[in-house]
């Protein structure tokens, strides 16, 4: 697994408020607004160089991980980026008339490439994506009350995910929001989340960890780690919707720390204790700061990025020793 390409973002509504569900302070219900969210990602999601690993749109929040799929964006021409950017903003005077097949001198051709170059950038930019995103339903919400001013608090939060163990861990986080808010009582149940979509497409298929089964939109399971690995997520999709069961029913059953026999095999696989597992189910989001995995993974993202110290490194030997 690529070390910083998996990021856990949340956005909340300003002052915490439940603006995507029911306001008490006005008595009025948003939870149509949940829905724009959810429908605002997967268009997203088909214009950057980004994959959504799992989301949960909750009434005052939301949460997605996103993978950067360096690559693809790298493979994109100059046309493939121009026509992305300019499904998001109007672009620049020179792309209109590129566009337009107008006629560029060189020198304007070379101003166009340093423009493409850019936006290619912004294109696999998480903080570019969570602005569209936020902004976007933003002014459809201020629109809708006919006001102005700030939905969201300040910038997003983000974590970086290091190895399997953090990404399945922070997935599974953010799978089982409802079930932990008392929503829902299943994962199938937990309506604007990515779990109740992989259920649902797993439902109806014939064999569910075959990629071309798994929804649309959303970055696939292809199996455990091995050669010529696909690109996808490093599990099977059977094993997690197990694992994500499992875990939402120790979750309704208030049993923290009281693990029962039948524990997933990807668990063993991750070289988590259950206890452990237990607990980062339920408070992945506060017992980890900006960097999450194990010491080996977390030490060499301290290094990439000049740290001094290696922050949280505690925490990471505790719930992720593997490494």
């Amino acid at each position: 697994m690529s070390c910083l390409f998996y990021y856990h973002c949340v956005s909340r509504c300003v002052r915490r408020a439940f603006l995507c569900g029911d306001d008490q302070l006005t008595g009025q219900n948003y939870n149509h607004r949940r829905q724009w969210i959810e429908d605002k990602l997967y268009q997203l999601i088909e214009i950057f160089a980004l994959d959504v690993c799992s989301y949960a749109v909750m009434s005052n929040h939301y949460h997605v991980v996103l993978h950067v799929d360096v690559e693809q964006a790298q493979n994109w021409g100059r046309d493939e980026v121009i026509a992305r950017w300019h499904a998001l903003f109007k672009g620049h005077t020179l792309s209109q008339r590129y566009v337009q097949n107008q006629a560029l001198g060189k020198a304007e051709l070379s101003v166009l490439d340093e423009l493409v170059a850019i936006w290619r950038g912004r294109l696999m930019d998480i903080s570019w994506f969570m602005r569209v995103l936020n902004e976007t339903i933003a002014r459809q919400a201020n629109d809708e009350d006919g006001c102005s001013g700030r939905f969201w608090e300040g910038r997003f939060k983000s974590q970086a995910l290091l190895d399997e163990a953090a990404l399945a861990a922070c997935m599974a986080y953010v799978d089982l929001n409802p079930i932990r808010a008392k929503l829902a009582d299943t994962p199938e149940q937990s309506d604007h989340t990515s779990i109740q979509q992989r259920c649902q497409r797993a439902q109806d298929a014939h064999n569910p960890n075959h990629s071309q089964q798994q929804v649309s939109g959303l970055m696939p399971f292809v199996g455990n780690p091995r050669r010529d690995m696909p690109k996808g997520l490093p599990f099977r999709l059977t094993d997690y919707l197990a694992l994500v069961d499992w875990s939402g029913r120790i979750l309704r059953e208030d049993k923290r720390g009281a693990i029962d026999s039948q524990i997933p095999d990807i668990i063993t696989r991750l070289n988590i204790e259950p206890q452990h597992w237990a607990y980062l189910t339920q408070h992945f989001e506060s017992r980890f700061k900006g960097l999450v995995g194990s010491a080996y993974k977390l030490k060499q993202a301290c290094q990439t990025f000049g740290y001094e110290r290696t922050p949280g490194i505690n925490n990471c030997l505790k719930f992720f020793p593997s490494g």
